[in-house]
């Protein structure tokens, strides 16, 4: 069976909002029976990109990662609620049904994602139900999917099967793996937000003028085993990402076709810009 899932790009979020602005404009004064009960208008974030940014002056980047209700396979919130005040549809979403979740304030605990939110004026928790009132209609499109403007995010309704290869085969993963929750949200380029980089730049000083240094051989090392290889672009710099953060001591080693070379130790914790190499 079609079973609906969401596929996001960290790599083309821009954090422009819109999916967030089209959420709220489908639920802000807007009742859908069965399905939510208005969303505050202010308070509550269905669609929440988190940021960060990783580097230091003049090496840095910065990942956005929307984040939304994971409609879990295996959804924590489930065994919480009470009287059956969350199902689980044959189609995978989930819906916290707002008439019998009143007054079950535990249940924005019993998300380990942070992505039920209580609603105090109306006593009752909330979740972005995966636009559900509007895929019954007909839709094929979330709203959020519909706003993207840069292909970001996109709602799919495929076989567990098909999306388990396609995730297999683009190397996708979903926020914390770990927790056996089986999201049904998953994130391409997802190592942008959870992995980190050393970088530098190398120069050398020549008849008292400092200059770059194109193609040198930059090797990283680790317990000395090399964990990366790679060259100085034409700006002397060179970069080594997808490491993990907090994972101590490492080198660098920096060689030239013209015979000069150097080491550098670096403690990694977060993304770390050596700064400059002179040869």
């Amino acid at each position: 069976m079609k079973t609906w899932k969401m596929i996001i790009d960290v790599a083309e979020c821009t954090n422009c909002n819109l999916c967030t602005l089209a959420t709220m404009d489908e639920y802000v004064g807007n009742e859908w029976p069965s399905y939510s009960a208005p969303m505050p208008k202010h308070g509550h974030k269905w669609i929440n990109i988190l940021q960060k940014e990783r580097g230091q002056v003049p090496m840095i980047d910065i990942a956005y990662v929307p984040t939304v209700c994971n409609h879990c396979d295996n959804a924590p919130c489930i065994k919480a609620a009470k009287n059956g005040a969350i199902k689980k549809r044959e189609d995978g979403i989930v819906i916290i049904d707002p008439v019998l979740a009143k007054g079950q304030k535990q249940l924005v605990e019993a998300c380990p994602y942070g992505h039920i939110w209580w609603n105090g004026e109306l006593d009752i928790p909330q979740a972005w139900p995966f636009d559900a009132h509007l895929i019954d209609q007909g839709w094929q499109q979330t709203r959020g999917h519909q706003s993207c403007p840069t292909g970001a995010m996109r709602s799919i309704c495929i076989e567990d099967d098909e999306m388990a290869r396609i995730a297999r085969e683009e190397g996708l993963e979903v926020l914390r793996p770990e927790l056996g929750t089986k999201p049904r949200v998953y994130y391409r380029n997802l190592w942008r937000y959870t992995k980190c980089f050393i970088s530098g730049t190398i120069s050398v000083q020549t008849n008292g003028v400092v200059d770059c240094v194109e193609g040198a051989k930059v090797r990283l090392l680790r317990d000395s085993v090399c964990v990366g290889e790679t060259t100085s672009n034409n700006y002397g710099d060179f970069k080594f990402d997808r490491l993990d953060e907090e994972t101590g001591r490492y080198i660098i080693e920096v060689s030239t076709k013209g015979g000069s070379s150097k080491t550098v130790d670096v403690e990694l914790g977060v993304s770390t810009n050596v700064g400059e190499i002179r040869l």
